[in-house]
């Protein structure tokens, strides 16, 4: 190596004793042969891929869900009516003489729960009389109850006695075929017994061809 780097100092700079550029020369091809030393070990090691931490959320992924609408709460109303809506139109399809059918429900309130009490009634009379010598009785009732709770895994609970559906207000329904009375009553007698809702806030109308 020494022979080689004195070799070309003679043919660039007139040997050892030549001119400072010389000097320059052997340490830029002593940098040079440290990178390319570096290069090689370089091409040698394993590369380990860093997987993405579970913790962070994906960026990309968040603005997906923005854009298409999946990031938006859905109502306790809209829970209960997407449902009804999906099944009525699931079976009057099925109804000969319908097509293609569109449902909209809209409902007055969700599911009601009734909850278990323990009921204290209280009773006083009181006896009034009058300057006139009348007599009157007034009697005063007073209840009071408190939620019986039951333990459950841990937790105490309500005990539920009854659940009451939510009451419909009125279904509007877009019907291929509804232009025929007799595919029009189908549709109101299906929706009127499968789902206990008076004919009267039931509307079925005809969609364009």
């Amino acid at each position: 190596m020494a022979k080689w780097l004195d070799s070309l100092e003679a043919a660039v700079g007139g040997g050892p004793g030549g001119p400072k550029r010389v000097r320059t020369l052997r340490i830029l091809l002593i940098v040079a042969g440290i990178g390319a030393v570096l290069m090689l070990l370089n091409s040698f090691l394993p590369l380990k891929e860093v997987p993405p931490s579970a913790q962070e959320p994906d960026p990309s992924a968040s603005s997906a869900e923005a854009w298409s609408g999946k990031a938006e709460a859905v109502s306790p109303f809209e829970a209960i009516e997407a449902p009804i809506e999906a099944r009525l139109k699931e079976i009057l399809e099925k109804i000969v003489g319908v097509g293609t059918v569109d449902v909209l429900v809209t409902v007055d309130s969700t599911e009601e729960i009734v909850v278990e009490r323990n009921t204290n009634e209280t009773q006083s009379v009181t006896n009034e009389t009058d300057k006139n010598g009348g007599v009157r009785h007034i009697t005063s009732v007073g209840k009071d109850g408190q939620v019986v709770l039951h333990e459950v895994s841990g937790d105490e609970t309500p005990i539920v006695t009854k659940r009451i559906n939510p009451k419909i207000r009125g279904i509007l329904i877009v019907a291929k075929g509804a232009e025929n009375a007799t595919v029009r009553k189908l549709i109101v007698h299906a929706v009127e017994r499968g789902v206990n809702v008076p004919a009267s806030r039931i509307s079925v109308v005809p969609s364009k061809q």
